[in-house]
């Protein structure tokens, strides 16, 4: 299958490497706004050509938009402005919103509302990775607006990423990923910023450092550039998640700030049954 990607970052890039390494695409066609990325994933051979936007929305059977929330609002009506037969998807974020935004295009239906829900804190075609996906979750979101034949395809180019589908709608996408994705990076942000500020003036903090730091301060790196957009666009959930976050917060300062033992013994025990969770 002749596969077009737009957006040719960690994303895209990761999808490219599996799908040809896999025997799912016969030829990529890249495109990217970033000449940068865009000459990077040609070297890297992440992609066979690059091509102009329109260029490839014509020569692709299947198209897929691996670019930010923000950008894909503002691109994905116009991809499907050109085409007819092809197949396009998205891997964004958000999903109302995109939804919403093309629901009554006249070719809604040759298109799916895709997140596989993997990643990394690294960004750009040089943090593309083979077995990224492997195992991990792609939700479908609005799947009765679009083809079923479309969808197919689709679900079959998963398969070849060795993930699982789940479906969902566009609403209910954005309710999940802002407890699940979203308020860990800004916890992660709020972390790492709280320790820049203390290291400021004590130097050798990061000395101190163990692995459970590394761990929890990892997301901090994430690009900017996307995680904005994507707070801004699911804010209504995000802000519902991270008031309940406050609040468990200041849980824990009222029982330190009482020296209750007890509290913090319920609390810690009572979070602990994430554990189980995460093994389901």
């Amino acid at each position: 299958m002749k596969i077009g990607i737009i957006g040719l970052g960690l994303i895209g890039g990761s999808i490219a490497t599996d799908l040809r390494k896999r025997g799912f695409a016969s030829r990529i066609l890249g495109h990217d706004a970033s000449k940068l990325h865009a000459e990077t994933a040609l070297k890297f051979g992440l992609i066979d050509s690059l091509t102009s936007m329109d260029e490839l929305i014509k020569k692709s059977e299947l198209i897929i938009m691996a670019i930010p929330g923000d950008a894909t609002l503002k691109l994905l009506p116009k991809v499907l402005d050109q085409v007819s037969t092809q197949v396009v998807c998205d891997v964004a974020s958000i999903k109302n919103q995109i939804c919403e935004r093309v629901k009554y295009h006249q070719n809604r239906k040759q298109f799916v509302a895709t997140h596989p829900m993997a990643g990394t804190e690294h960004s750009g075609p040089w943090a593309a990775k083979s077995g990224l996906f492997d195992g991990k979750a792609s939700i479908f979101c609005d799947a009765e607006d679009s083809d079923e034949a479309c969808l197919r395809v689709v679900h079959q180019m998963y398969e070849c990423l060795n993930m699982r589908v789940l479906y969902m709608s566009g609403f209910n996408h954005d309710v999940h990923a802002a407890y699940v994705s979203h308020i860990s990076h800004i916890s992660s942000f709020a972390l790492a910023l709280t320790v820049l500020e203390k290291e400021k003036n004590e130097k050798n903090i990061f000395d101190l450092a163990s692995g459970g730091f590394d761990s929890t301060v990892r997301l901090a790196k994430s690009d900017a550039e996307m995680w904005a957009p994507i707070f801004n666009h699911n804010a209504d959930n995000v802000l519902t998640v991270l008031n309940t976050y406050i609040d468990s917060l200041n849980q824990f300062k009222t029982a330190i700030e009482n020296r209750d033992r007890e509290g913090l013994v319920y609390m810690i025990t009572k979070a602990n049954r994430i554990k189980r969770a995460l093994r389901e």
